[in-house]
């Protein structure tokens, strides 16, 4: 027994050891650092790299770099031109390869790339500020297990409830469905989720609601690591081969009556709203028409919504939606978006059919910067 009560210290001193040498070697520069003319400055320590550089979603051309210059003391540094109030992504490349940030402890995952994140703001008006956590009543943001029947799995989902949120008042609940490659983590790590529900209710800009982001990979139970299937390398395409009892949207329900039994919900029409990006908006198109009566505001983000082949099926499901007259349907997407397309010929349909809807259209194409948005205006338009 001594000797086991011995052998464990010495790994916990080694550990502890490691940790503090890691501390100890770890570069004395700070970056980024977001300067009070909105420039943000990079620094990164390395006297034997030949070339550095920054890549980040705040150039103006997808994939350009911003050269690093190296100083005498071996510390490479690059500043930008001002930028907008915004949540911004970006890495280094150093001799070629891609790294993250060494001094940037803030790093998203988005399907298997890994990326620094910083945030700019100038005011309790702008974007940034949106995105950041503010002095204000905070939410609860829960992983969630649940059993799915239709696809005979247990599975993960988020949870956002709000401040106000105490098991006895019945709040309403959006539905908030991730793209391809994303899992029930997308939503709350690169949406900034919690932060944009926590601020907009804090402001009186939108009702206190339930938000639910579920997995919407049938063949997936929960993200990446945390089910049985252990730390593969998430590509968007993990176990598609298997195929699935059911698709996402005839099981959906089972999320819904999970959530209605578990929590003190407006469990109602009135009380429901779904939105997606990408395959989560397809999706959320899929959902409207299997389940016209079940939801009031549907919200296409970017959306992957072709129309099926069977043409007769589909208007005998999209007339069944709108003769039940849902509060609202909303479109959004990019100029740039590569499915802007998908969603012109959906528009055009809704619109010889005479069918309402409200369409949204900005800058930019198929990136999270957009679909922040689109949550933040969906947010606002429900349950009103």
């Amino acid at each position: 027994m001594k000797k086991l009560i011995s052998f464990v210290c010495c790994c916990m001193m080694a550990a502890n050891g490691f940790g503090q040498q890691a501390l100890g070697q770890r570069p004395q520069v700070k970056s980024p650092v977001v300067n009070n003319d909105g420039t943000v400055t990079f620094n990164f320590f390395d006297p034997s790299a030949q070339q550095v550089s920054v890549v980040g979603d705040f150039n103006e051309i997808s994939g350009q770099t911003l050269p690093m210059t190296k100083q005498d003391n071996g510390v490479w540094t690059v500043t930008t031109k001002a930028l907008n109030p915004e949540l911004y992504s970006y890495s280094l490349t150093v001799d070629g390869q891609r790294f993250v940030d060494p001094a940037n402890s803030y790093v998203n995952r988005d399907i298997s790339t890994l990326s620094n994140i910083f945030i700019v703001t100038k005011g309790n008006d702008d974007k940034g500020h949106l995105y950041q956590v503010n002095n204000v009543p905070h939410g609860t943001l829960s992983r969630v297990w649940y059993d799915s029947p239709t696809l005979g799995q247990q599975r993960r989902m988020t949870v956002y409830l709000p401040a106000a949120y105490d098991g006895k008042r019945s709040f309403p609940v959006m539905y908030l469905l991730h793209g391809f490659g994303g899992d029930e983590t997308a939503w709350g790590d690169l949406g900034r989720t919690s932060q944009i529900m926590d601020n907009l209710i804090a402001e009186g800009r939108c009702v206190p609601m339930i938000v639910v982001m579920p997995n919407g990979n049938p063949t997936c139970n929960a993200a990446p690591g945390w089910w049985h299937e252990g730390m593969y390398v998430p590509d968007g395409n993990a176990f598609r081969e298997r195929g699935a009892k059911a698709t996402m949207e005839e099981s959906f329900m089972d999320i819904v009556r999970f959530v209605d039994s578990h929590y003190k919900t407006i469990s109602k029409r009135s009380g429901r709203a779904v939105t997606g990006l990408s395959m989560g908006g397809g999706h959320t198109f899929g959902i409207s028409r299997l389940y016209p009566e079940e939801f009031d505001y549907y919200g296409l983000q970017s959306a992957a919504c072709r129309m099926p082949r069977d043409r007769q099926q589909f208007d005998e499901q999209m007339a069944r939606l709108f003769a039940s007259k849902p509060k609202l349907y909303w479109i959004a997407i990019g100029k740039d978006d590569f499915l802007m397309q998908m969603n012109t010929e959906l528009r055009q349909y809704l619109d010889g059919k005479g069918y309402k809807y409200e369409y949204y259209e900005n800058d930019g194409g198929h990136i999270w910067r957009n679909w922040r948005i689109y949550l933040t205006m969906f947010a606002q338009k429900l349950f009103k």
